[in-house]
């Protein structure tokens, strides 16, 4: 059944009229555009079931903005939330359909600029939207991100999903997004909330808003572990970062992430932090993962797991094939046991607890129990680089 008359011709005004996005309220029946004069607004007046009027509404804009009443189902089917390269015109087209997953595709859209950011935002303001979104760099310095930042900090005390939390923390934390104050504010209720934690040493791990004290084994070393760094030894650098007050402090807040993880997704995450961070100076007896993240190395049939990494490790500063690996042990002999952490450390990843994950899906306190076989060994080799004996 076609559009009422009094729809129909409100609705091609408003096309004519070259909006710059539109959106529909399905449950008040009403239709928005954002134009250069602001928002305007129809309240639908459905003539049949007001899923089917829905459609016809869609269908008259595909109509009018693709040039076929049929097209918007083949036209989206191109695209996917896998950020394919679309120019501009065919973006604001997308953002003209009164389409939720027309909006998502935009947002994810590699070559999402700050204006067409802003249309999307108006269009759909979710916080999955705005993550997305503040993936973008020409986003994060234009006039939208702080906006999409302010509205993420807010929608915090909101979301469900642990992992959801600290990828909005990550992302606020870009440069310019929030104020110094904002983010003392988040670090502060991170001290009840481990995932903020996690958020703030995804983001920037060796610019945390409180610094440790630098490790007693950095003064006797701090010379010869600088001299190396220079000649560019990459472990000799990472001792010295690790070492400093802001690798104590990374150490120490990622040491209150493990022990109190809420759930699978912020173990996974702070495996991938871990991975990151020593990413460097990953040797290649590494496991490593391959397609659809199964192991790739060379003793297939055993499990990844701590005590095979360790000993690894071990093995591999005892060989000393490695040039630089030698180079620091020679010229700071009682920093062996440190060196090893650095290298066991560097090989952690989400492999070592896919056997875990594999046989539950439990959360909380369970879950830390069944963990402490990864979490425990890799607390002790943060231990060991804090000059401590373990950090459990």
């Amino acid at each position: 059944m076609p559009l009422s008359n009094e729809d129909s011709l409100r609705l091609n005004v408003m096309m004519a009229q070259k909006p710059k996005a539109i959106r529909i309220d399905d449950s008040k029946m009403i239709v928005y555009a954002l134009t250069d004069k602001g928002e305007a607004k129809i309240q639908l007046n459905p003539n049949t079931r007001e899923d089917r009027y829905l459609k016809e509404v869609r269908e008259l804009l595909s109509t009018h903005f693709l040039g076929s009443p049929g097209g918007y189902p083949v036209y989206l089917r191109r695209w996917t939330r896998m950020g394919q390269k679309r120019d501009d015109e065919s973006l604001e087209r997308l953002l003209l359909l009164g389409e939720p997953e027309a909006v998502v595709a935009v947002v994810h859209a590699e070559t999402l600029s700050d204006e067409i950011a802003a249309k999307a935002w108006w269009a759909m303001p979710t916080a999955d939207n705005a993550r997305s979104m503040l993936q973008h760099e020409e986003v994060v310095r234009g006039e939208t991100g702080p906006r999409l930042a302010e509205y993420l900090v807010e929608f915090l005390p909101f979301e469900e999903e642990q992992w959801k939390i600290a990828e909005s923390i990550r992302l606020v934390l870009q440069p310019g997004l929030i104020s110094e104050a904002e983010r003392e504010k988040l670090w502060k209720q991170g001290k009840r909330k481990t995932t903020y934690l996690l958020g703030f040493i995804a983001a920037d791990p060796d610019n945390l808003p409180e610094q440790g004290a630098e490790s007693p084994l950095l003064a006797p070393h701090r010379e010869a572990l600088e001299s190396l760094a220079a000649e560019g030894n990459r472990y000799a650098r990472q001792l010295l970062r690790l070492l400093s007050p802001a690798g104590q402090a990374f150490l120490e807040t990622l040491a209150q992430v493990i022990r109190k993880p809420y759930n699978q997704d912020v173990v996974v995450n702070y495996l991938r932090v871990i991975e990151r961070y020593f990413a460097d100076t990953r040797p290649e007896i590494a496991p490593e993962r391959g397609i659809n993240n199964t192991r790739l190395y060379e003793d297939e049939g055993s499990d990844v797991d701590m005590r095979t990494l360790i000993q690894r490790a071990e093995d591999y500063c005892a060989g000393a094939d490695n040039a630089e690996v030698a180079a620091v042990l020679e010229a700071c002999p009682d920093l062996a046991d440190a060196l090893r952490a650095v290298v066991a450390l560097s090989m952690v990843n989400e492999l070592v607890v896919n056997p875990i994950f594999a046989r539950t899906d439990a959360i909380g306190t369970v879950m830390r129990k069944k963990l402490e076989p990864v979490s425990g060994p890799i607390l002790d080799l943060m231990g060991t680089l804090q000059g401590k004996k373990s950090l459990r």
